[in-house]
């Protein structure tokens, strides 16, 4: 019995952490859980994701957390505000579906985004 209280204890502690996947230019992949509240650049610099420097630190001063979304996150995200779009102007090989990182707040809806970073930064 008191095991089975635990468990139910424990699994209402447990936080659940969105699944980001983090591509790179050459192909390679790492999945990390981050914690909600948090950007998509913290969680990548808490982790050493190559490619994404954040010399900023995320003040949207620089645009070296510049990332490409997977299409068919682009819907999902809240759209770019223009401080950000003039910033990715920027970026190395700004495309249409370029945001910067540090302006993606994780949260439970973003479980499994996509990202992928550029061949460099700026």
């Amino acid at each position: 019995m008191f095991c089975i209280l635990a468990l139910l204890l424990l699994d209402t502690y447990i936080k659940f952490m969105p699944k980001i996947i983090y591509n790179d230019s050459q192909g390679n992949s790492k999945t990390i859980e981050v914690e909600n509240g948090l950007t998509v650049m913290e969680g990548a610099i808490q982790n050493e994701i190559s490619g994404i420097d954040a010399d900023c630190g995320g003040s949207m001063a620089c645009a070296t957390c510049h990332v490409y979304v997977e299409e068919n996150w682009l819907t999902k995200l809240p759209k770019a505000e223009e401080a950000e779009v003039d910033m990715i102007d920027m970026a190395f090989e700004p495309k249409k579906n370029s945001r910067l990182s540090c302006q993606i707040i994780v949260s439970d809806d973003l479980d499994g985004l996509e990202v992928t970073t550029p061949e460099k930064q700026t």
